[in-house]
């Protein structure tokens, strides 16, 4: 049983950026980097969002209409729907804690199978706080003022809608823009390109997946427009890029395997 057990962790696929199987050889090549056009393409499609829902503002309107039910409700306040939502809540923290729990435990001098590099801790940790944490939930929501879709008249609700770029909404705090709970869904993004190349892009892809399948159920709630989705969604990927260049350094050209 344990022979097996180590012949498992030994035979991981090696993720130099993330850290190494016990057993297997640290002197391999440098792993890759986030993608070359992940800044431009990011940079180009806030753009784009940013001249769309300026130019067409009643397009969140037209949007959370598809999820609404009329007399206030919308389509994802069901049981379903908020065991979902709960699920979604908690994943982000769940992919956080086994590596910062494999890291503490061998600084503490403990035996694990699995080392964690203190560089994809520090990056995991700071890609969350800074992103999800400081830039969405104490900086955005808190200030931007934009009520809810089911806060606003349109809905049959109290408040006035404000398209995106005004902050003058009669929301007070924790507001619409921009979700939090999207922007904690594409932060996954960040562990799914510490995986190992050879589940990387199933890796990312989930990640994907997951970030639009909870944005999608946040408007289904009423709690979000679609421009708080998707800003919320560019702006963690732009703090996932920036931390990533921080923590790991200028970009490096790979050197094959001796």
């Amino acid at each position: 049983m344990h022979a097996r057990r180590g012949e498992f962790f030994r035979a991981l696929p090696h993720s130099p950026r993330f850290g190494y199987a016990r057993g297997m050889p640290r002197s391999l090549p440098p792993d890759l980097r986030l993608p070359r056009p992940l800044l431009p393409l990011t940079l180009g499609s806030l753009a784009l969002a940013l001249v769309v829902f300026a130019a067409w503002p009643g397009l969140d309107l037209t949007v959370a209409r598809w999820f609404y039910l009329g007399d206030g409700h919308f389509s994802g306040r069901t049981g379903l729907g908020n065991f979902a939502r709960a699920i979604g809540y908690a994943v982000p923290f769940i992919l956080l804690a086994p590596p910062a729990f494999l890291w503490v435990a061998e600084k503490l001098g403990l035996r694990t199978h699995f080392h964690v590099s203190g560089r994809a801790v520090a990056f995991l940790i700071l890609t969350m706080a800074l992103g999800p944490g400081l830039l969405v939930n104490l900086i955005l929501k808190d200030h931007a003022h934009r009520p809810r879709p089911v806060q606003v008249q349109d809905f049959n609700g109290p408040l006035e809608f404000r398209p995106f770029y005004r902050t003058d909404g009669g929301c007070n705090i924790n507001c619409s823009f921009v979700s939090g709970e999207s922007s904690a869904a594409f932060w996954t993004l960040a562990p799914a390109m510490l995986a190992p190349p050879p589940v990387r892009a199933a890796a990312v892809a989930a990640a994907v997946i997951f970030g639009v399948a909870v944005s999608v159920l946040r408007m289904a709630f009423g709690g979000h427009f679609l421009s708080d989705v998707i800003f919320a969604a560019l702006f963690t990927l732009l703090v996932i890029w920036g931390v990533e260049r921080a923590v790991y350094g200028p970009l490096r050209p790979t050197s094959p395997s001796r």
